[in-house]
Protein backbone atom coordinates (compact mmCIF):
# COMPACT_ATOMS: atom_id res chain seq x y z
CA UNK A 1 0.00 0.00 0.00
CA UNK A 2 2.71 2.75 0.78
CA UNK A 3 4.59 1.70 -2.66
CA UNK A 4 1.34 2.36 -4.20
CA UNK A 5 0.91 5.77 -2.33
CA UNK A 6 4.66 6.76 -3.45
CA UNK A 7 4.21 5.99 -7.12
CA UNK A 8 0.64 7.87 -6.86
CA UNK A 9 2.33 10.77 -5.02
CA UNK A 10 5.25 10.45 -8.04
CA UNK A 11 2.64 10.23 -11.01
CA UNK A 12 1.31 13.53 -9.60
CA UNK A 13 4.70 15.72 -8.89
CA UNK A 14 5.42 14.41 -12.66
CA UNK A 15 2.18 15.35 -13.99
CA UNK A 16 2.55 19.26 -12.21
CA UNK A 17 6.05 19.35 -13.73
CA UNK A 18 5.22 18.89 -16.89
CA UNK A 19 2.09 21.00 -16.74
CA UNK A 20 4.01 24.01 -15.58
CA UNK A 21 6.81 23.55 -18.13
CA UNK A 22 4.20 23.66 -20.96
CA UNK A 23 2.69 26.79 -19.64
CA UNK A 24 5.64 28.87 -19.24
CA UNK A 25 7.15 27.34 -22.80
CA UNK A 26 3.83 28.85 -24.00
CA UNK A 27 4.32 31.89 -22.60
CA UNK A 28 7.96 32.37 -23.25
CA UNK A 29 7.22 31.52 -26.95
CA UNK A 30 4.84 34.34 -27.27
CA UNK A 31 6.72 36.65 -26.01
CA UNK A 32 9.76 35.63 -28.01
CA UNK A 33 7.06 36.72 -31.11
CA UNK A 34 6.26 39.60 -29.67
CA UNK A 35 9.83 40.70 -29.04
CA UNK A 36 10.71 39.66 -32.56
CA UNK A 37 7.47 41.37 -34.59
CA UNK A 38 8.97 44.40 -32.58
CA UNK A 39 12.49 44.13 -34.09
CA UNK A 40 11.11 43.18 -37.48
CA UNK A 41 8.69 46.72 -37.50
CA UNK A 42 11.77 48.46 -36.50
CA UNK A 43 14.43 46.86 -38.88
CA UNK A 44 12.05 47.46 -41.73
CA UNK A 45 11.46 50.75 -41.09
CA UNK A 46 14.68 53.34 -40.21
CA UNK A 47 12.31 56.44 -40.81
CA UNK A 48 9.68 55.13 -38.60
CA UNK A 49 12.61 54.53 -35.31
CA UNK A 50 13.71 57.75 -35.66
CA UNK A 51 10.13 59.75 -35.89
CA UNK A 52 9.25 57.66 -33.51
CA UNK A 53 11.75 58.70 -31.10
CA UNK A 54 11.89 62.51 -32.13
CA UNK A 55 15.47 62.84 -32.72
CA UNK A 56 17.94 62.29 -36.18
CA UNK A 57 21.29 61.71 -34.41
CA UNK A 58 23.95 62.73 -36.72
CA UNK A 59 27.37 61.76 -37.22
CA UNK A 60 30.69 64.26 -37.13
CA UNK A 61 33.62 65.41 -36.94
CA UNK A 62 34.89 68.88 -36.51
CA UNK A 63 35.33 69.46 -39.86
CA UNK A 64 35.27 73.27 -41.58
CA UNK A 65 33.23 74.42 -43.59
CA UNK A 66 31.15 70.75 -43.49
CA UNK A 67 30.43 70.33 -39.99
CA UNK A 68 31.62 73.18 -36.95
CA UNK A 69 30.71 75.63 -34.02
CA UNK A 70 30.11 79.18 -34.01
CA UNK A 71 30.66 81.30 -31.32
CA UNK A 72 27.87 80.11 -29.18
CA UNK A 73 28.98 76.66 -29.52
CA UNK A 74 26.40 75.99 -32.27
CA UNK A 75 27.27 73.37 -35.16
CA UNK A 76 27.03 75.51 -38.21
CA UNK A 77 28.22 73.91 -41.95
CA UNK A 78 27.07 73.47 -45.21
CA UNK A 79 26.22 70.10 -43.87
CA UNK A 80 25.17 70.67 -40.60
CA UNK A 81 22.55 73.23 -42.21
CA UNK A 82 21.31 70.51 -44.27
CA UNK A 83 21.00 67.86 -41.97
CA UNK A 84 19.29 70.78 -39.17
CA UNK A 85 16.70 71.20 -42.05
CA UNK A 86 16.14 67.23 -43.37
CA UNK A 87 15.54 66.86 -39.76
CA UNK A 88 12.88 69.30 -39.61
CA UNK A 89 11.18 67.90 -42.64
CA UNK A 90 11.24 64.83 -41.21
CA UNK A 91 9.39 66.61 -37.92
CA UNK A 92 12.18 65.66 -35.70
CA UNK A 93 14.94 67.08 -33.74
CA UNK A 94 18.51 67.28 -34.73
CA UNK A 95 21.51 66.23 -32.59
CA UNK A 96 24.82 66.10 -34.06
CA UNK A 97 27.06 63.45 -32.34
CA UNK A 98 31.15 63.91 -32.43
CA UNK A 99 32.01 60.27 -33.57
CA UNK A 100 35.49 58.71 -33.76
CA UNK A 101 35.80 58.85 -37.70
CA UNK A 102 37.26 55.36 -38.03
CA UNK A 103 34.14 53.73 -36.04
CA UNK A 104 31.54 55.29 -37.94
CA UNK A 105 29.61 52.06 -39.57
CA UNK A 106 30.19 50.49 -35.82
CA UNK A 107 28.09 53.75 -34.44
CA UNK A 108 25.73 53.53 -37.16
CA UNK A 109 25.27 49.79 -36.28
CA UNK A 110 24.64 50.06 -32.99
CA UNK A 111 22.38 52.73 -33.06
CA UNK A 112 24.40 55.40 -31.62
CA UNK A 113 23.80 57.58 -34.36
CA UNK A 114 21.37 58.06 -37.21
CA UNK A 115 23.37 59.09 -40.29
CA UNK A 116 26.95 59.86 -40.81
CA UNK A 117 26.98 63.60 -42.34
CA UNK A 118 30.35 64.98 -42.68
CA UNK A 119 32.01 65.37 -46.03
CA UNK A 120 32.02 61.46 -46.34
CA UNK A 121 33.95 60.20 -49.45
CA UNK A 122 31.79 57.16 -50.97
CA UNK A 123 34.75 54.43 -50.94
CA UNK A 124 34.13 51.11 -51.78
CA UNK A 125 34.00 50.32 -48.17
CA UNK A 126 31.92 53.22 -47.75
CA UNK A 127 29.69 52.12 -50.25
CA UNK A 128 29.64 48.01 -48.93
CA UNK A 129 28.86 48.85 -45.64
CA UNK A 130 26.14 51.79 -45.49
CA UNK A 131 22.78 53.10 -47.23
CA UNK A 132 24.19 55.69 -48.95
CA UNK A 133 22.58 59.04 -51.28
CA UNK A 134 23.47 60.18 -54.46
CA UNK A 135 26.92 62.10 -54.51
CA UNK A 136 26.19 66.30 -53.87
CA UNK A 137 29.69 67.47 -53.34
CA UNK A 138 33.07 67.13 -55.48
CA UNK A 139 36.30 67.20 -54.01
CA UNK A 140 39.86 66.04 -54.06
CA UNK A 141 42.75 64.60 -51.54
CA UNK A 142 45.41 67.45 -51.16
CA UNK A 143 48.46 67.79 -49.98
CA UNK A 144 49.25 70.72 -47.29
CA UNK A 145 52.69 72.00 -46.62
CA UNK A 146 54.07 75.31 -44.67
CA UNK A 147 53.98 77.77 -47.58
CA UNK A 148 57.49 78.73 -47.26
CA UNK A 149 58.77 75.19 -48.46
CA UNK A 150 55.57 74.75 -51.15
CA UNK A 151 57.39 75.22 -54.22
CA UNK A 152 59.73 71.93 -53.16
CA UNK A 153 56.31 69.56 -53.36
CA UNK A 154 54.20 70.02 -56.53
CA UNK A 155 54.67 66.95 -57.78
CA UNK A 156 53.90 63.38 -56.19
CA UNK A 157 57.49 61.97 -56.73
CA UNK A 158 58.44 65.48 -54.72
CA UNK A 159 56.41 64.27 -51.72
CA UNK A 160 58.30 60.54 -51.29
CA UNK A 161 59.99 61.29 -47.95
CA UNK A 162 57.70 63.46 -46.03
CA UNK A 163 56.44 62.91 -42.64
CA UNK A 164 52.46 63.24 -43.38
CA UNK A 165 49.32 63.36 -40.92
CA UNK A 166 46.28 62.07 -41.33
CA UNK A 167 42.59 61.84 -40.13
CA UNK A 168 42.09 57.63 -39.00
CA UNK A 169 39.92 56.39 -41.02
CA UNK A 170 39.54 58.79 -43.75
CA UNK A 171 40.51 58.78 -47.14
CA UNK A 172 43.20 60.66 -46.91
CA UNK A 173 44.36 58.26 -45.13
CA UNK A 174 43.64 55.61 -47.19
CA UNK A 175 45.73 57.34 -50.25
CA UNK A 176 48.89 57.76 -47.91
CA UNK A 177 48.90 53.84 -47.39
CA UNK A 178 48.01 53.21 -51.04
CA UNK A 179 51.07 55.82 -51.95
CA UNK A 180 53.45 54.22 -49.24
CA UNK A 181 53.92 57.34 -47.65
CA UNK A 182 55.77 57.66 -44.02
CA UNK A 183 52.22 58.93 -42.07
CA UNK A 184 50.68 58.77 -38.56
CA UNK A 185 47.27 58.62 -37.81
CA UNK A 186 45.49 61.81 -35.89
CA UNK A 187 42.27 61.95 -34.13
CA UNK A 188 40.65 64.47 -37.25
CA UNK A 189 41.17 66.79 -40.19
CA UNK A 190 41.56 69.81 -37.96
CA UNK A 191 44.58 68.04 -35.91
CA UNK A 192 46.40 66.97 -38.98
CA UNK A 193 46.84 70.60 -40.03
CA UNK A 194 48.10 71.47 -36.01
CA UNK A 195 50.60 69.06 -36.72
CA UNK A 196 51.83 70.54 -39.92
CA UNK A 197 51.58 74.30 -38.42
CA UNK A 198 53.48 73.33 -34.92
CA UNK A 199 56.25 71.09 -37.27
CA UNK A 200 55.21 67.70 -35.71
CA UNK A 201 54.87 66.69 -39.47
CA UNK A 202 56.03 67.67 -42.71
CA UNK A 203 52.48 67.68 -44.37
CA UNK A 204 49.26 67.07 -43.99
CA UNK A 205 46.69 65.16 -46.26
CA UNK A 206 43.16 66.53 -46.16
CA UNK A 207 39.76 66.95 -48.32
CA UNK A 208 40.37 70.15 -50.57
CA UNK A 209 36.86 71.85 -49.22
CA UNK A 210 38.20 72.04 -46.29
CA UNK A 211 41.48 73.51 -47.33
CA UNK A 212 40.07 76.19 -48.90
CA UNK A 213 38.11 77.18 -45.38
CA UNK A 214 41.03 76.58 -43.09
CA UNK A 215 44.42 77.48 -44.82
CA UNK A 216 45.57 80.45 -46.19
CA UNK A 217 45.22 84.27 -46.06
CA UNK A 218 42.67 85.25 -43.52
CA UNK A 219 42.78 81.74 -41.84
CA UNK A 220 43.93 80.95 -38.37
CA UNK A 221 46.03 78.44 -40.95
CA UNK A 222 48.03 81.67 -42.77
CA UNK A 223 51.33 80.13 -43.17
CA UNK A 224 49.73 76.54 -44.85
CA UNK A 225 48.69 76.12 -48.17
CA UNK A 226 48.20 72.84 -50.64
CA UNK A 227 49.87 71.79 -53.53
CA UNK A 228 49.21 68.61 -55.11
CA UNK A 229 45.86 66.59 -55.53
CA UNK A 230 46.18 63.54 -55.14
CA UNK A 231 42.67 62.55 -55.66
CA UNK A 232 39.41 63.42 -57.03
CA UNK A 233 36.47 62.15 -55.22
CA UNK A 234 32.86 62.51 -54.25
CA UNK A 235 30.64 63.10 -50.97
CA UNK A 236 27.98 61.64 -50.02
CA UNK A 237 25.69 60.87 -46.60
CA UNK A 238 25.37 57.43 -45.50
CA UNK A 239 22.56 55.36 -43.16
CA UNK A 240 22.04 52.12 -41.79
CA UNK A 241 22.84 49.44 -44.49
CA UNK A 242 18.97 48.83 -46.37
CA UNK A 243 17.49 52.16 -44.22
CA UNK A 244 14.69 53.69 -46.02
CA UNK A 245 16.15 57.24 -44.55
CA UNK A 246 18.35 57.36 -47.68
CA UNK A 247 15.13 57.54 -50.04
CA UNK A 248 13.56 59.90 -48.05
CA UNK A 249 16.98 61.78 -47.61
CA UNK A 250 16.76 61.83 -52.18
CA UNK A 251 13.35 62.86 -51.97
CA UNK A 252 14.24 66.23 -49.57
CA UNK A 253 17.38 67.15 -51.65
CA UNK A 254 15.46 66.97 -55.43
CA UNK A 255 12.95 69.61 -53.18
CA UNK A 256 16.57 71.75 -52.46
CA UNK A 257 17.81 71.39 -55.93
CA UNK A 258 14.72 72.21 -57.78
CA UNK A 259 14.04 75.61 -55.29
CA UNK A 260 17.53 76.68 -55.41
CA UNK A 261 17.97 76.78 -51.74
CA UNK A 262 21.04 74.07 -51.98
CA UNK A 263 22.97 76.52 -54.25
CA UNK A 264 22.30 79.29 -52.07
CA UNK A 265 23.39 77.49 -48.94
CA UNK A 266 26.54 76.08 -50.90
CA UNK A 267 27.34 80.20 -51.97
CA UNK A 268 27.26 80.59 -48.24
CA UNK A 269 29.92 77.98 -47.00
CA UNK A 270 31.74 79.11 -50.36
CA UNK A 271 31.44 75.30 -51.55
CA UNK A 272 29.31 76.35 -54.92
CA UNK A 273 32.11 75.24 -57.22
CA UNK A 274 32.39 71.71 -55.93
CA UNK A 275 28.22 71.13 -55.72
CA UNK A 276 26.93 67.83 -58.20
CA UNK A 277 24.86 69.32 -60.72
CA UNK A 278 21.53 66.99 -60.25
Amino acid sequence: MKNMKKLWALLLALAMTFSLAACGGDTTEEDTADDQTTEDTAAESDLAYVQDKGTLVVGITEFEPMDYQDADGNWIGFDADLASEFAESLGVSVEFQVIDWDNKVMELDGKTIDVVWNGMTLTEDVLAAMECSQPYLINQQVVVVPADVADQYQTEDSLADLAFAVEIGSAGCEVAAANGYNYTEVADQATALLEVASGTADAAIIDSLMAGAMIGEGTSYADLTSTVALTSEEYGVGFRKGSDLAAALSEFLDGKYADGSIQTLAETYGVQDALVAE
